[in-house]
């Protein structure tokens, strides 16, 4: 019997499992894939970028990659991805998926894999740990992960689809095995006809919180907002803002979401950090308050001063990722955003309405004069001469340690956003991590400060960024070692110490010898090299910044007393 092609039924159009992912990421915005290649990743790789939906940034080694993807997803709303081979490569990126994982960052890690058959007969082979069990590193990966799946043919794309849902939806990273026959793959295209349906929360659950919440906030006539880094993760600045806004409201934040309002914003009540706190008034307002709102905050070590916060956040509104609390009484399903929004609305509705809290006067800070400016550069003058230097709108990344606590002592011009990596501080993080958050955000002029123990674990990156035409100012802080370490312990120990680069040809031999390069040991040449950075707007920098071995900001002194 023959079938009329008129009349035999529509075939269902098919795509690669690969170009699957490539079209499904592409749909939550990921326009750039990190990486490198190795031969169990190739099919898989020519599947992806085969189906055009993202630009190839290859990465000097994994970890990189992995960094990168975390800074490039920190500056949009929705995942970033990179990709690796199957052992060694998958391995070197661990420690970037415990970073994502430990910082709330929706970080897709994409590893290539041997092909199903050869991994179910237990095959010998080469990546392997010649045991015939191919499953180690998957589970290594669920340790730090969301999630962790390796693709079979059937079923490839729906398991897809979840991986991306979990990674969104907890903002933390998932982790998508992909066997090389499984890479190229038919499956069904139909899916793709439907957006994945993102972040779905129990309504009855928000109604019962909003109850709760209007309790419990009552005719308080000021209530105080403690506000953490899961916000930016959720990117709610705007609706932070908003809450902000409203009468008899003071919002402080932890260190890690410092920029989240402006220092000019008259609600704005500084870094709380426990007994670390720089103003005694910050410290005493939240831990004073009463009710106490914590959204998206974080209780680590760090964040807290070592502990030393004097409130109870049993006794807290406390607000989640993906669930809200209201002293003991938790209420699954109430995502973060939705639970802003609640307070917003139950803030705004109050009856009778609080009258507008008295608002402190915000002055500038006065431009910063050094008092020996020919003397050796120290971090009291390095930075408020930065201050005085950034512009409004600046992205400021701050390695771990010496550059992120100098940095929280900032007063920060209108409009900034300060990016590091204060849970995990895993040191080298930042420079691959510019790398991502300036392909995510174009044209924003960013400012890297990163110290030299730092930079000589993932300078290679240097090289890829500034291939791809990018025009950070890159401040490294040349001091001989690890300063922190030596400010807790032993600061004599040769284990202390690093190899003496000679910074400023670094550009030229990582394949950027047009890159501007400035040396300054004194006040008075970081003065005029900063003016010479500015006068060169556009173009990329390198400044080596030449400070004395033992000298830290202040804060960093504190951290390292309650560490040591």
């Amino acid at each position: 019997m023959t079938v009329d092609a008129a009349t035999a039924p529509p075939t269902t159009p098919t795509v690669s499992a690969g170009a699957y992912l490539a079209h499904r990421l592409a749909q939550l915005g990921v326009r750039h894939l990190f990486g490198l290649p190795g031969d169990f990743n190739l099919a898989l790789l020519d599947e992806l970028l085969g189906a055009g939906e993202q630009r190839w940034v290859g990465s000097s080694n994994e970890l990189n990659a992995g960094y990168c993807a975390d800074g490039y997803a920190r500056l949009r709303r929705g995942p970033a991805a990179f990709v690796t081979t199957f052992g060694v490569g998958e391995l070197s990126a661990v420690n970037a998926l415990a970073g994502s994982f430990a910082e709330d960052v929706p970080v897709v890690h994409v590893v290539g894999m041997p092909a199903t058959r050869a991994m179910a007969d237990g095959t010998l082979l080469h990546h392997s740990l010649a045991d015939g069990d191919f499953g180690h590193f998957t589970r290594v990966a669920a340790e730090v992960t969301a999630s962790a799946v390796v693709l079979r043919p059937h079923g490839a794309a729906a398991a897809i689809d979840q991986a991306l849902l979990t990674a969104v939806s907890t903002s933390k990273p998932v982790y998508l095995g992909v066997p090389a026959d499984v890479a190229v793959a038919r499956v069904s295209a139909a899916p793709l006809a439907r957006p994945l349906r993102l972040l779905r929360g129990d309504a009855q659950s928000a109604a019962e919180f909003a109850r709760a919440l209007t309790g419990f906030l009552g005719g308080a006539g000021e209530v105080t907002v403690l506000a953490g880094p899961r916000l930016h993760r959720r990117h709610l600045e705007e609706r932070m803002r908003a809450i902000a806004a409203q009468n008899g409201v003071r919002v402080a934040t932890q260190s890690a979401s410092k920029a989240l309002l402006d220092e000019s914003h008259p609600a704005n009540l500084g870094v709380y950090a426990g007994a670390f706190s720089r103003s005694e008034r910050t410290r005493r307002c939240v831990d004073a308050a009463s009710p106490l709102v914590l959204a998206g905050a974080v209780m680590t070590d760090f964040l807290t001063g070592s502990f030393t916060h004097g409130f109870d956040p049993d006794a807290a509104v406390d607000l989640q990722l993906d669930h809200a609390r209201i002293a003991g009484d938790v209420f699954h399903g109430v995502h973060l955003d939705e639970s802003l929004r609640l307070l917003e609305e139950v803030l705004r509705s109050r009856t009778p309405r609080p009258e507008p809290l008295p608002r402190r006067d915000v002055e500038a800070p006065a431009a910063h004069v050094p008092a020996a400016p020919d003397a050796p550069l120290t971090h009291a003058d390095l930075w408020p001469l930065l201050q005085d230097w950034l512009e409004p709108g600046t992205l400021l990344v701050a390695e771990a340690g010496t550059s992120f606590y100098g940095a929280v002592e900032l007063t920060l011009p209108d409009g900034c956003d300060l990016l590091g990596q204060p849970v995990w501080s895993s040191i080298g993080y930042t420079l691959p991590a510019t790398l991502g958050a300036m392909l995510a955000a174009p044209g924003r002029e960013t400012v890297l400060v990163i110290g030299d123990g730092s930079a000589q674990l993932t300078v290679q990156e240097l090289g890829r960024l500034l291939e791809q035409g990018l025009a950070p100012t890159i401040l490294l802080l040349d001091n001989g070692g690890y300063t922190v370490e030596r400010a807790i312990r032993s600061p004599d120990a040769d284990y202390q110490e690093v190899v003496a680069w000679d910074w400023t040809r670094l550009p030229a031999a990582l394949g950027a010898p047009a890159t501007p390069t400035h040396r300054a040991g004194t006040p008075a040449e970081l003065v005029e090299v900063l003016a010479a950075v500015r006068a060169d707007a556009g173009r990329p920098a390198l400044v080596q910044v030449v400070l004395p071995r033992d000298d830290a900001p202040e804060s960093l002194v504190r951290l390292a007393r309650s560490i040591r």
